[in-house]
């Protein structure tokens, strides 16, 4: 049972966040609950559709920004990011099960990607705070200084959404996963 009140339709929501669930209805086809609960907070909700939008047009590809979250989901313990992420990860990015199983296991089986999951990872344990040993291992592996700085970014994202769904214990509308089980 969610810890806050969830608006139960757009209608219901704070008239500031309609027009944005409006937005990702359109977009999705549905307004999940993620989107529903940050609703309670126009500004919050418009802050992270805002950052997500901008880096869905960034440098990195859909399965590294999948990756990322997988891993990230996974490190943080929540459970509807998991489950949202491994239905995207499946359905949107095209990640195999396989793949979905070693981001969630801080790695990847693409060595490129490996590199940035791991890193994500590492920014996520040491609370930001890497060494220039592992922002060099991110440019040997081909990543630019565009891409590095929206692998920070795309961290704090995740970041935001785990700790809005751990927090408010958001129910779960995707296919049930568990932090639990990797």
């Amino acid at each position: 049972m969610t810890r806050i009140d969830i608006p139960s339709s757009i209608e219901t929501a704070p008239t500031a966040a309609r027009p944005l669930l409006d937005a990702v209805k359109k977009m999705l086809g549905s307004v999940p609950n993620l989107f529903r609960i940050t609703a309670n907070s126009p500004a919050a909700l418009e802050g992270y559709l805002g950052l997500n939008g901008a880096l869905a047009k960034g440098s990195l590809d859909a399965k590294t920004r999948e990756r990322i979250a997988l891993a990230v989901a996974q490190v943080n313990g929540c459970d509807y990011c998991l489950a949202a992420h491994s239905y995207l990860g499946t359905h949107v990015a095209k990640l195999d099960a396989a793949e979905i199983a070693a981001n969630r296991d801080a790695s990847s089986l693409d060595p490129k990607a490996n590199v940035a999951v791991g890193f994500a990872v590492k920014l996520v344990i040491e609370r930001g705070h890497v060494g220039a040993d592992d922002v060099t291992a991110l440019k040997s592996a081909g990543y630019t200084e565009a891409e590095i700085v929206e692998i920070v970014a795309h961290v704090a994202l995740n970041t935001l959404t785990n700790y809005i769904n751990s927090a408010l214990d958001t129910p779960i509308d995707f296919p049930v996963v568990s932090a639990k089980v990797a």
